[in-house]
């Protein structure tokens, strides 16, 4: 098997971060080979309690340092650790880095070509930038709760986090192109990224700007998620005129005048999406998907993840690894038919790596031992 891609291989990042924006931006950067040392508080990230599973797929490669940066004796170590770093990330709320110490001013003293980005709710200025929020209230906010989802049902909350998830991508595109940047320029840049304005963004490109935009302009009644005879669900991705031809040749009784274009199809949309729902329900989802198949119609099983990672589509594309004992989704790319991912190491535990983390950065045993003492650092 050809090695892992790993274009950020030398590439340092410091993560402040907690939940999920900055731990998936980092978790990114770390599967394409960047180091990331995850900066948490004694009590450690509040996302390995809330949500344990999503804090495990996102902090995996990564080594943990546990730091009270309110401690008198901390900024000695945070100082070390903008000098080593290339990227720094923190999520808190504006101006509380800048209290602790580790805003990009305080940092970039110590490293004039640091990355520095900052993710909050929405964003380092403007009237809302001090308001609290989590990933529902910006994506209700940004548009993307005022439109169904499907072709009969009022607009509902996605099970994904888009905010918090695209804004995590959108640092990490964001820190990737201030590296461009700093090849030619060789100064570092202060970032300041919106999870408000990542949803925003999302949700005009889906929907545009247009005051009057027609709420069912992104959705199509044969473009649905259906249930099946056994009560499983399936969707139809259906388009093209082709593919519904395709269809039609197993669902005759829809072979209708009102749908027989894709403007009819839209315009008695409702009448369809009940047909196509009866229709479905008339095989199980294992005839469906057989039948479908072979009349090449876009057609697949309502899955979890773990199901899916069990899918020989993903074992052929090496998109699952292991490591402690637990499976993870790895970075979804190749370049020249390398995987562009590769799994270190697991979960770390908090502080797990306090001690090497300080060697690296130069302190002795007895610097070590009066840190931990006065517990400026936890190990």
């Amino acid at each position: 098997m050809a090695e892992p891609w790993q274009p950020l291989e030398g590439v340092r990042v410091v993560d402040f971060c907690m939940f999920v924006p900055g731990p998936f931006a980092s978790s990114v950067l770390a599967d394409l080979g960047a180091e990331v040392i995850k900066v948490e508080p004694p009590a450690g990230d509040p996302g390995r309690s809330y949500i344990p599973a999503q804090f495990g797929m996102e902090n995996r490669n990564k080594r943990s340092i546990a730091i009270d940066l309110k401690s008198a004796r901390a900024p000695a170590v945070l100082a070390r650790l903008a000098q080593h770093a290339d990227i720094v990330l923190e999520g808190l709320r504006p101006g509380v880095a800048k209290r602790l110490g580790i805003d990009y001013a305080s940092l970039s003293r110590h490293n004039g070509k640091l990355i520095y980005c900052s993710i909050s709710g929405y964003g380092q200025t403007g009237p809302w930038r001090e308001r609290p929020g989590h990933d529902v209230n910006y994506v209700a906010a940004a548009g993307g709760l005022a439109f169904p989802r499907q072709w009969l049902q009022p607009p509902t909350r996605s099970s994904l986090a888009i905010a918090d998830m695209g804004g995590g991508s959108f640092a990490a595109i964001a820190v990737l192109a201030a590296l461009a940047e700093r090849a030619r320029t060789g100064r570092g840049v202060e970032l300041d990224l919106s999870l408000f304005e990542a949803a925003f963004f999302w949700c005009a490109m889906r929907h545009s700007l247009e005051p009057e935009a027609d709420p069912r302009a992104h959705i199509f009644p044969v473009n649905d998620v259906f249930e099946t005879l056994d009560g499983k669900r399936l969707t139809l991705g259906i388009l093209e005129e082709h593919f519904w031809k395709n269809f039609l040749r197993v669902a005759p009784a829809l072979d209708r005048a009102e749908f027989s274009s894709d403007a009819k199809r839209r315009a008695n949309g409702d009448a369809l999406s009940r047909a196509l729902a009866e229709v479905l329900r008339t095989r199980t989802a294992e005839e469906w998907l057989k039948l479908l198949q072979e009349h090449d119609v876009p057609v697949d099983l309502c899955l979890t993840p773990a199901q899916a990672a069990g899918l020989e589509q993903v074992r052929v594309r090496q998109g699952v690894a292991a490591a402690g004992g637990k499976n993870y989704a790895l970075f979804p790319g190749f370049a020249g038919g390398r995987r562009g991912a590769r799994l270190r190491r697991g979960v770390p535990k908090l502080g797990e790596h306090g001690r090497e983390i300080l060697v690296e950065l130069g302190f002795d045993d007895a610097a070590i031992a009066e840190l931990v003492q006065t517990g400026a650092v936890k190990t």
